[in-house]
């Protein structure tokens, strides 16, 4: 935990507790750890609704845990379920589901139990799909999502440690059947572990071919940095303005990942866009790209010389109502707040060609600006708009407001993805973390 650093001096951790014995051995060091510190643990379990059994295991955790003094709560992922692609959409679900937690009850640590077996399976998976250096990076150790920093502090230690642990300490465990079921690709992996690490490729392994591309993505990461912070514009409407002359003279690895960083900023996508596609764009954009493209929730223009790279309206299909006093994080782009007393709650929806219009129409009577703004039709399409009963309220981003309305409202451009950050974290050979 000392090298993960960034405590408060009294910690308060949430921990995400699935009833396996790795997250169960988590939670068991880390009550122990934050307690020591003067601090507490709040343990999360996230009850999908795909098992029969799931809602007894979830309440089975709670008494365990009780027994131990550790807090406990049950988060239930509510709502249709699709029919394809479930183990990924659970894992989205349960992602937003604690951070959602974490942010309620203030606390800015959640720590996931993945280990060096998981990290090897990761890896695997992200080669066998073709992945580059940022893929075989495997996970990060730090990673900040919103307001909440997501820690794994068991990525150097492998499975049967934290088994030992439990057993050390008197604790049962639920198996879950999922990670045994060969219709999961984690499974067969599992399935297919000793013949694998004849080969060579056991978790140490891996492990060090992890390091290492994470090391290289850490140095690529710096260099695109530096790059961007000379060819892109950021602007608070949500939209880049990039130059792209200095792309062309760097190194090519160096101006596609500025490219990509750009269009996951903007784009709000979970994941970046496909290397082959990306590739493509480049090439077309290196050529000096005569048209539009889309790509990664993006459109892509060429505009006197620079690339606008803007959020694709069509994307930007969001709902969210918004109640006064409080606020909500729109198309994983925006932060909008409304006022208090600014009557019944509204809906946040993108302000579309008919909310353009309507805006355009009622300028002359409102407390807005006296001209529209000179914006690119996508960016103008995909802002957060404040509607109710009676059609279009507000563009907090414009500060816009229709005619006779005390509406107050704000909307900041905090995407998911920062266009630069720090670099990619490393766990070294030492332990440490760089």
């Amino acid at each position: 935990m000392a090298r993960l650093g960034g405590f408060e001096s009294k910690p308060l951790l949430a921990v995400g507790v699935s009833g396996g014995a790795d997250s169960l051995a988590l939670v068991l060091l880390a009550h122990d750890w934050a307690v020591r510190r003067g601090g507490s643990v709040l343990a999360l379990t996230v009850d999908h609704g795909l098992r029969r059994d799931a809602a007894e295991e979830a309440a089975q955790v709670g008494r365990w845990l009780t027994a131990r003094g550790i807090a406990h709560a049950v988060l239930r992922w509510e709502g249709e379920k699709p029919a394809t692609g479930i183990q990924a959409a659970a894992r989205a679900a349960r992602h937003r589901l604690l951070a959602e937690r974490c942010q309620d009850d203030g606390i800015l640590h959640l720590a996931l139990a993945h280990h060096r077996d998981d990290q090897a399976e990761t890896v695997l998976l992200r080669f066998a799909r073709g992945s580059g250096i940022d893929g075989l990076a495997g996970m990060a150790p730090i990673r900040s999502v919103g307001g909440v920093r997501v820690i794994r502090p068991l990525l150097d230690l492998p499975h049967g440690r934290l088994v030992a642990t439990c057993r050390a300490l008197g604790q049962d465990w639920i198996e879950d059947p999922s990670n045994r079921n060969p219709a999961f690709a984690r499974a067969r992996l599992r399935a297919a572990t000793d013949a694998l690490g004849a080969e060579g490729l056991d978790s140490e392994r891996l492990a060090d071919t992890t390091r290492r591309a994470a090391r290289a993505r850490a140095a690529l990461e710096t260099a695109a940095a530096g790059l961007l912070a000379e060819a892109a514009d950021v602007h608070p409407e949500g939209w880049i303005r990039l130059d792209p002359k200095p792309l062309f003279t760097a190194p090519e690895e160096l101006g596609l990942r500025a490219l990509v960083r750009c269009i996951a900023t903007v784009g709000s996508a979970p994941y970046p866009p496909k290397a082959e596609a990306a590739e493509r764009l480049f090439a077309d954009v290196l050529q000096g790209m005569m048209k539009g493209k889309t790509l990664g929730g993006c459109c892509i223009l060429p505009r006197r010389g620079h690339l606008v790279i803007a959020r694709e309206p069509a994307g930007a299909a969001e709902r969210l109502a918004v109640a006064p006093g409080d606020s909500v994080w729109w198309d994983r782009r925006f932060t909008v707040r409304v006022g208090p007393g600014s009557g019944e709650p509204l809906t946040v929806a993108r302000l579309g060609s008919e909310g353009w219009r309507a805006m355009r129409d009622n300028m002359r009577n409102s407390r807005s600006p006296t001209t529209l703004p000179n914006l690119p039709e996508p960016v103008r399409e995909s802002l957060p708009a404040l509607w109710d009963g009676q059609g279009l309220q507000g563009v907090p981003s414009l500060g816009f407001f229709r005619a006779g309305s005390t509406l107050s409202a704000e909307a900041f451009f905090t995407p998911a993805a920062a266009l630069a950050g720090p670099a990619f974290p490393v766990v070294s050979a030492g332990g440490g973390i760089i």
